[in-house]
């Protein structure tokens, strides 16, 4: 197993549409697992926008080699939360990574078979949207290593939904188990009172998942005390215990530890 033989749950973030807020998930969802004393990594494959080390504050950080292979961004001193991306590698922040399919399905094997984590409870890998050479590279890969699933991101609406219908196709296909699908930006939470306004509609998430027959994990909605966290590198779980938002994130959390 090499160095994912310590790793004991790996989950894949998919959506089949772009701009959904799968990396946001992705960071928030490890904060809320490293809140709850466990070891996360996080695997970011979205090769053309790496966003998640923006997310988490770690800046230019150099990728080191170990005996092993390459030894992970850690985001804290207790080395509770570690990450890879492409971001790391790049030489200036503002290259394009103009790649075909080979180039990216090797770099993608690289990461899931180079990357020294040592002991984790749960590795989730952000993927980029649709369902083509990234993630079939990455699922590929994780074939001979035990996957618990995906979790499945979608917005309320029927454009975005109908998107991560062929998200589920595809998890079927590659017989990759489907954990739920969550509905973020599902509503908007006013700053000022704490009022809920549906921007984008509401429900979509959860009847797709109703019609699938799939779980569904919760609604997460549009909060701006969460955008400018991320935004800044701000850990949002710890900066706001009290909103709405830290609820949903927490019970999906809850959810995939269960």
């Amino acid at each position: 197993k090499g160095n994912l033989a310590q790793v004991r749950h790996v989950v894949l973030v998919l959506s089949g549409k772009g701009g959904v807020g799968k990396s946001t998930l992705t960071t928030e969802l490890a904060l809320a697992l490293r809140h709850a004393g466990k070891k996360v990594g996080i695997l970011d494959i979205d090769l053309c926008g790496p966003s998640i080390p923006r997310m988490l504050n770690v800046g230019r950080q150099e990728v080191h080699q170990c005996d092993a292979g390459w030894v992970p961004v850690y985001t804290d001193v207790h080395k509770s939360l570690a990450l890879m991306s492409i971001g790391f590698l790049l030489e200036n922040p503002d290259d394009a990574v103009v790649w075909r399919g080979p180039k990216k399905t090797a770099l993608i094997g690289q990461f899931v078979s180079d990357v020294a984590w040592g002991e984790l409870d749960y590795l989730l890998v952000d993927t980029p949207p649709g369902t083509s050479d990234e993630h079939l590279a990455v699922v590929e890969n994780l074939r001979k290593h035990k996957v618990d699933g995906a979790i499945l991101v979608t917005t309320p609406q029927a454009v975005s939904t109908g998107d991560v219908r062929r998200e589920i196709t595809f998890c079927k296909k590659t017989g990759l188990r489907v954990l739920g699908i969550v509905e973020n930006m599902s509503g908007f939470v006013c700053p000022h009172c704490s009022e809920c306004t549906n921007i984008f509609s509401k429900g979509g998430g959860e009847e797709l998942a109703r019609v699938a027959g799939l779980p569904f994990l919760g609604c997460v909605p549009l909060d701006p005390q969460l955008s400018s966290c991320v935004e800044e590198g701000r850990d949002f779980l710890q900066a706001f215990p009290q909103s709405a938002t830290f609820s949903a994130v927490s019970q999906i959390a809850q959810a995939v530890m269960d």
